[in-house]
């Protein structure tokens, strides 16, 4: 899957994106730690990006896992993730997390990536039913979903860890429509 706009690109990511990933998830810490704190323990240095890339590259041959990079079209850095993972090819249903670093926030990339990354669930892994699991408190991710018409099915109570306590974690779905 890719994704050409005038400002960024969605792609998948590759090695070479291992020293922007990294000092994206560094410059970004505080904003990721709450949420995704694996994938930022995972990208805490440029060796600890490859090793996350290979991994990533290699779920993605097995059609586990799809890791999607936001670039920047102006220096060609990671921006952000689009990941495709928890995928059930039975029930037909995967899970969306991702992230956008602060300051490329506001200007529509994560909607119109998650956007692209619905219609490659839908239409390239005919999947039926895509996830996103969100805090209550992460405002822009609801609206995110919300704006890619996901719509909020039940509460998810002690969903998500984090070093600091257990979270109850709001599920939000989107249905295809055939």
């Amino acid at each position: 899957m890719k994704l050409y706009t005038e400002s960024f690109s969605l792609e998948v990511l590759k090695l070479q994106d291992a020293q922007s990933l990294s000092r994206l998830m560094i410059s970004n810490g505080r904003r990721f730690q709450q949420f995704l704190p694996k994938t930022l323990s995972q990208n805490l240095s440029e060796a600890d990006s490859k090793n996350y890339i290979q991994h990533k590259t290699k779920q993605l041959k097995n059609k586990d896992e799809f890791t999607f990079a936001i670039k920047d079209n102006d220096s060609g850095d990671v921006a952000g993730l689009v990941i495709l993972k928890n995928i059930n090819l039975t029930l037909k249903q995967g899970e969306f997390a991702y992230c956008l670093g602060q300051k490329f926030s506001g200007k529509g990339w994560m909607t119109r990536s998650v956007k692209a990354a619905i219609d490659y669930g839908f239409n390239e892994l005919n999947l039926e039913t895509l996830q996103i699991i969100i805090h209550k408190a992460n405002l822009p991710s609801i609206q995110i979903a919300e704006r890619n018409g996901f719509i909020w099915v039940k509460t998810l109570e002690n969903e998500h860890f984090n070093e600091e306590s257990v979270l109850d974690m709001e599920l939000y779905e989107l249905y295809h429509e055939k």
